[in-house]
């Protein structure tokens, strides 16, 4: 999980003036692709590609948990999106419990409009995925996400050869993985994954679904109010 203090030394602004900057510049750039970018997306899309491991077609081929469970928690992510850090650095410790405890059916879906590079790093966490350590590795990726100080968050960040060391750091010692990363072999998977967002009308990260209500961002980022939504479901 993400050091707060460190996120809010690097973000001073208010947390609302921050949440708002921030989802207006993803909108506005996913906004700018989607005239063309659904379609290419769709175009793209192969559902013959190679998936990974924990795939559930039909959740919109997104990298599922605990399947049975009655509670379902969907998420659309982009690992190079602030805001979604943001969601991380409230509710990570509050997710992973749950899905580790198979409370909740949780859906990942790693999408890809910020940056060149996310796409590489929603196939990096495939490639995670097959060693069973899907969730560390996206926890790491947000705890390493470069802060908009740093770099303008549309810049390419991640390469293969620091994905491959990203995955070492958090326990994955399969050359399998290596090569799962160099080949690019969950890259056409993650266009499934851009199309069937496209489709649902998903318009911006982090997306935030429980049994099929869309949460408002404001609930997103308050982990007493999402943990309320939750609960109110059942979710002990």
């Amino acid at each position: 999980m993400a050091d707060k203090k460190n996120n809010s030394k690097n973000h001073p602004q208010k947390k609302g003036d921050k949440t708002t900057r921030y989802l207006v510049i993803g909108m506005i750039t996913f906004i700018v692709i989607a005239g063309f970018g659904a379609a290419l997306a769709k175009n793209h899309s192969n559902s013959h590609v190679p998936l990974p491991s924990t795939v559930s077609k039909a959740n919109g081929y997104g990298i599922t948990f605990n399947p049975t469970a009655k509670v379902k928690v969907d998420m659309y992510e982009d690992f190079r999106c602030p805001v979604c850090r943001d969601f991380e650095v409230v509710n990570n410790t509050y997710v992973d419990g749950l899905v580790r405890a198979g409370k909740i059916q949780a859906v990942y879906h790693p999408i890809h409009f910020i940056a060149s590079d996310s796409q590489l790093t929603a196939a990096a966490v495939a490639c995670a995925a097959d060693q069973g350590k899907f969730l560390e590795m996206h926890t790491a990726l947000y705890v390493n996400q470069p802060t908009t100080t740093q770099m303008a968050e549309n810049s390419p960040y991640w390469t293969n050869a620091t994905l491959i060391l990203l995955g070492h750091s958090v326990g994955i010692t399969s050359t399998a993985f290596d090569g799962c990363i160099k080949t690019g072999k969950y890259m056409n998977w993650t266009n499934n994954l851009n199309a069937d967002a496209a489709a649902k009308n998903i318009n911006g990260t982090p997306t935030v679904i429980v049994n099929g209500k869309t949460l408002t961002l404001a609930v997103a980022l308050d982990l007493k109010a999402f943990t309320k939504v939750l609960t109110n479901l059942g979710v002990k």
